[in-house]
């Protein structure tokens, strides 16, 4: 998921650079929404994730 993010965000570098406004737009705005996906999950596992040993 992380690893998505990223190349979306270098994408969008990308195509900013060469003057693509509404693509380089596209790409952050879907590299954000999978950087909190990706947060959203990782919180998740650490809580979810423990076993409680008694």
């Amino acid at each position: 998921m992380l690893h998505w993010a990223a190349v979306f965000f270098v994408i969008a570098l990308i195509a900013a650079v060469f003057g693509f406004g509404g693509l380089a737009a596209s790409a952050a705005g879907i590299a954000k929404i999978l950087f909190f996906v990706f947060l959203v999950l990782a919180v998740v596992s650490l809580l979810f994730g423990r076993r409680i040993s008694t």
